[in-house]
């Protein structure tokens, strides 16, 4: 079958198109044909070997996959690995059903980011009384969800920032009470002046480094700060003296870790999927790219030249 394959660590450039045998499940595993795979941040830390989970070369990438089962059934599934192929393999629990109605895009949009969003506020943040909420990098997969998710998880205020005009526009259409450029210089007063003078109760963020230490300055006492992932590759180290003059709260949130509790998982994406079926919440879609153009899909996702949910297709 065709695969994408790492034989060594690096840029987009390992990124190669290989033939390689089609995987065998072992007990409690299905195989999917493939027909749509999900393209997320963490498969360029994944490719580098530099993500939270550790993995062996040779390596074929991808953690989440749409297509069919050996009776036909549509699904979606998450993997460890093996998603950037034309078939991969999963554990049953980590299979679920395609309602009628719903791309496997659209799907692919709402597995991993997602239940990521709603997470970040029902698991984490649990925002209540109108809060105000900040979404980092509003226009990509999470954000968008997260800025559209807010009224509907207890958010007042939703302030969203993004690196163009472009994008912030469309983050107002999603549903932003306000849009900033989300650049480190200045940013904390940014929040500050959009949430109308005050500092803010909630952030939601992905980046690191300085976007993470501008956002703890515009946070309120007793303001939350959910950290799920590390896009700028910055480490940021904190001192616990300032949390508790603050009263802050930094959390953390990695999808991976609900993947064994199914209740945190299959009423989530149930409910996401009914909302998206009803046209409440609409999941950007980004482009789709042939399997053979991979390496350019990295490269625009890593320099944030996309909107929306990419994806891979692995007929062409």
């Amino acid at each position: 079958m065709r695969a994408v394959l790492v034989k060594e660590w690096g840029g987009p450039e390992v990124l190669e198109l290989a033939d390689v045998p089609v995987p065998e499940p072992s007990d409690g595993q299905v195989l999917v044909q493939v027909t749509t795979a999900g393209v997320n941040f963490a498969d360029t830390h994944a490719r580098e070997n530099s993500y939270i989970a550790k993995y062996e070369l040779p390596l074929v990438p991808g953690t989440e996959v749409a297509g069919t089962l050996e009776d036909g059934t549509r699904v979606v599934a998450m993997t460890d690995s093996g998603g950037y192929a034309e078939y991969a393999v999963a554990d049953r629990s980590r299979v679920w059903p395609l309602p009628d109605g719903l791309s496997e895009h659209t799907a692919l949009a709402l597995l991993i980011q997602g239940l990521t969003a709603w997470h970040l506020y029902r698991t984490c943040a649990r925002p209540s009384g109108g809060e105000t909420v900040v979404v980092h990098s509003a226009a990509g997969g999470t954000g968008s969800l997260a800025v559209q998710l807010g009224r509907h998880m207890g958010a007042g205020r939703v302030i969203a920032t993004a690196s163009s005009e472009e994008k912030r526009a469309l983050a107002r259409e999603l549903g932003a009470d306000a849009a900033v450029d989300g650049a480190p210089d200045g940013l904390a007063e940014r929040l500050i002046a959009a949430n109308e003078g005050d500092k803010v109760d909630v952030v939601f963020e992905m980046a690191g480094g300085r976007v993470f230490e501008e956002s703890m300055n515009a946070l309120a006492p007793l303001g939350r700060i959910v950290v799920y992932g590390i896009a700028s590759r910055e480490q940021v180290e904190l001192r616990t003296g300032k949390l508790m003059r603050n009263s802050h709260a930094v959390i953390g949130f990695w999808l991976m870790h609900l993947l064994g509790r199914p209740e945190m998982v299959d009423e989530p994406l149930a409910q996401l999927f009914d909302l998206a079926t009803r046209g409440e919440l609409v999941p950007q879609l980004g482009p789709s790219y042939a399997l053979s153009d991979v390496r350019r899909a990295h490269e625009e996702l890593q320099s944030r030249r996309t909107t929306g949910k990419l994806v891979l297709d692995p007929a062409h």
